[in-house]
């Protein structure tokens, strides 16, 4: 256990990570998880998921940069422009553009993007794999339906995060005397659960939260585990179920925050630099 003085507190604790993706990926996993069109958006409902997202981000200490809360606007903006009354079919001679159409390219663009850098990634993984997916041949031996497991973004872990707390404000309240838990001691808590089967439910690691805080704390807490390169998340298929398997760490994953050992490097390291 580390000193107390390198302990992380949640309201001291910022989320920074590598796989941290913009709004308009965001927005693109809220179309898809209400299973909408992209080309007919229902404005409202998603502006409102939106903000409740982004309002937990912040909760969460996530770093939401300035393009999130400029989205934000858009999109408040592109609504209430819908909600003003639409000019009737002779009051102008050419029809008005749909305030959502400028998005919705913006949407359409980035989503050829992705593709195509997906596209690339599964390429490199293909040549540099080892073992692939069973074959027609081979199926009958395996048994059940191959189910491809896909490592989990932030916002389908923000999503099952959301649902945790809908789910926390129907369990009775049990009053207790309030007590702040490190993020340090609860990775050690989660890290001794993990030990003891081979993946766990990302609902189970929530099973001995009693308040919205350490629903919290155990969020930010698995965060920095995955951070850290001591766990994966998969999901399977696009909105399954999340497990999460405990990893051997490698040797070049990064080191905890507050650790004094990575201090004294930086340190040092900017000593050189002067």
């Amino acid at each position: 256990m580390q000193d107390a003085d390198f302990e992380s507190s949640p309201d001291a604790y910022s989320v920074k990570l590598e796989t941290f993706e913009g709004p308009l990926d965001l927005l693109i996993h809220l179309i898809k998880k209400n299973e909408v069109n992209i080309y007919d958006i229902p404005i409202a409902l998603i502006t409102r998921q939106y903000l409740e997202y982004v309002g937990l981000m912040r909760e969460l200490n996530l770093d939401v940069a300035g393009e999130f809360l400029v989205m934000a606007a858009t999109l408040i903006h592109i609504k209430s422009r819908m909600l003003l009354p639409r000019p009737g079919p002779g009051d102008e001679d050419e029809p008005q553009e749909d305030p959502r159409d400028a998005l919705i390219r913006r949407l359409i663009e980035h989503q050829r993007y992705k593709a195509a850098a997906e596209l690339l990634h599964e390429r490199e993984t293909l040549r540099s794999a080892q073992w692939g997916r069973p074959d027609e041949r081979v199926a009958p031996i395996v048994g059940e339906e191959y189910e491809p497991e896909l490592e989990v973004d932030l916002f389908s872990l923000i999503s099952a995060l959301r649902d945790v707390l809908h789910r926390l404000k129907n369990r009775p309240m049990v009053l207790l005397p309030p007590e702040q838990i490190s993020i340090e001691t609860r990775i050690e808590q989660l890290l001794s659960r993990l030990s003891e089967t081979v993946a766990c439910g990302f609902e189970e690691l929530f099973a001995d939260a009693g308040t919205r805080a350490d629903v919290i704390v155990t969020f930010l807490a698995l965060l920095e585990m995955i951070r850290l390169k001591l766990v994966r998340v998969f999901q399977i298929g696009g909105f399954g179920a999340i497990r999460v398997y405990k990893r051997a760490r490698p040797a070049d994953a990064p080191h905890p925050i507050g650790d004094p050992e990575a201090r004294e490097r930086k340190a040092s390291a900017l000593k050189i630099e002067e």
